[in-house]
């Protein structure tokens, strides 16, 4: 009850210094004590004067004990502004933290996104690789077929003469063609051939060369091509004893020869990244007859394919 009749001291004293600027705060309280004439002990006149004259000490007082508490009030009213600014920068900690987590998610997704587009792009690797393997594996089965049907020797010269240094010697100068038959068996790609030149020797003396014309095979065709297999003023140097002894007559002569050769084989799978390649050697051993000039030597079981 003491602390209701100082509120309103308070208040009175607030009336009488006449601030204008400030309303007057009205506080009603029921008394919780049923002694209710201590509340207004102010009615007699003796105690009205009494109660005047201790409210104006009282007043001073207040008056003194209100400006040293708004004085303190005013010192510590600068704690909320603090608490203010550590709240606000709290919640601006707390807005960085939801960034990075929307920029960990964002993160995350473009991982994600990435690990989609490498695992995409390795299974279309796997499955090119694939059918790459599957068409070289049949690319190999459809090896070409190559035989060497015959050979045909035009002409066939042998006299005394010089060697590019002037040495004397036997000199022999011939032209043969040989006939070969290449077939593509494939079913999807073209061949496309060449070869070593094609050489003929007398054991290990060289008579004649001569070199196949590249060509393109088609698919599932078949094609004879012919080669010029020829020798000018060869040097012997007495390497052919059996010509010294026949010169006078060349239709009875009878010389072992060997026919060598190797044809390239070459196909393309999907463009020119994946080749197919086949080579096949060839040695025919057969004997020239003075007498079979101008005649063919079927060569189809005198040949060694490699």
């Amino acid at each position: 009850m003491q602390r209701v009749i100082q509120m309103e001291r308070a208040l009175m004293c607030h009336g009488q210094q006449g601030h204008p600027s400030r309303r007057p705060f009205y506080y009603v309280q029921s008394p919780s004590n049923p002694d209710v004439e201590k509340i207004s002990y102010g009615s007699s006149p003796m105690a009205s004067q009494t109660y005047n004259n201790y409210h104006y000490h009282q007043c001073s007082s207040f008056n003194h004990s209100r400006e040293s508490s708004t004085s303190m009030f005013s010192v510590s009213g600068n704690i909320p502004r603090t608490l203010s600014g550590w709240k606000h920068e709290q919640i601006g900690h707390g807005d960085d933290d939801n960034d990075e987590e929307d920029d960990d998610g964002r993160s995350n997704s473009n991982n994600m996104r990435l690990l989609y587009v490498f695992c995409l792009v390795l299974v279309l690797l796997v499955v090119f690789a694939v059918v790459v393997l599957i068409r070289w594996d049949a690319s190999k089965r459809y090896e070409p077929e190559i035989f060497v049907k015959r050979i045909v020797f035009e002409n066939l010269y042998y006299q005394a003469g010089n060697d590019e240094s002037g040495v004397p010697t036997d000199m022999l100068s011939l032209n043969s063609t040989v006939t070969i038959s290449y077939r593509n068996l494939a079913v999807s790609y073209a061949f496309h051939i060449t070869s070593t030149p094609s050489e003929l020797h007398h054991f290990q003396l060289k008579l004649a060369s001569g070199k196949m014309e590249e060509f393109t095979q088609p698919r599932k065709s078949e094609r004879i091509v012919k080669t010029i297999v020829a020798g000018h003023q060869v040097p012997l140097y007495g390497g052919i004893p059996v010509l010294v002894d026949t010169r006078p007559h060349l239709n009875r002569i009878s010389v072992p020869l060997n026919l060598t050769f190797m044809v390239k084989s070459r196909t393309y799978i999907l463009g020119t990244m994946v080749k197919t390649k086949f080579y096949g050697g060839f040695i025919c051993s057969f004997t020239f007859k003075g007498n079979k000039l101008g005649e063919s030597f079927n060569l189809t079981d005198s040949c060694i394919y490699q």
